[in-house]
């Protein structure tokens, strides 16, 4: 099964201090077992080293080289298939803030939710069920 990964997943299963760090790898686990491709998008590693790096969030926050390491681990996974926007995830994504009534603040998820419907993918890791369950056309896992 395809399963797209929000930066909310990968922030838990990067972030040791984070209440669910284990429960995250628990569930990376389970996907590795039955050998699920985890779908990235760009834009999740551009927020993934945003939100790891930023000392206002955690007490120890992932220095900024580090942070690229592990973004850049993930990307080059074998497990792992590369999203990018295309015309057809763009002109959804319009559509779905048009059709959704979305405002400024869902700008991103929406985005990422249309570049990963556009490359298959219908299962999203989250821990954000709720910007995921609008478009009716995902099953969202939460860790």
């Amino acid at each position: 099964m395809l399963r797209g990964l929000d930066t909310s997943f990968l922030v838990q299963l990067e972030v040791t201090e984070h209440p669910r760090h284990r429960a995250s790898r628990d569930k990376m686990d389970g996907f590795l077992d039955v050998e699920d491709t985890l779908v990235l998008a760009p834009q999740v590693l551009t927020e993934f080293v945003h939100i790891v790096t930023d000392s206002r969030r955690f007490a120890d926050p992932v220095p900024v080289v580090r942070a690229i390491a592990r973004a850049e681990f993930w990307w080059h996974a074998k497990e792992v298939s590369q999203a990018f926007p295309t015309d057809d995830s763009v002109r959804l994504f319009l559509n779905w803030l048009k059709e959704h009534r979305l405002g400024r603040k869902r700008l991103l998820d929406t985005h990422l939710a249309a570049v990963y419907f556009c490359h298959g993918v219908r299962s999203i890791v989250s821990s954000n069920s709720r910007d995921f369950t609008v478009f009716n056309c995902f099953e969202v896992v939460v860790p």
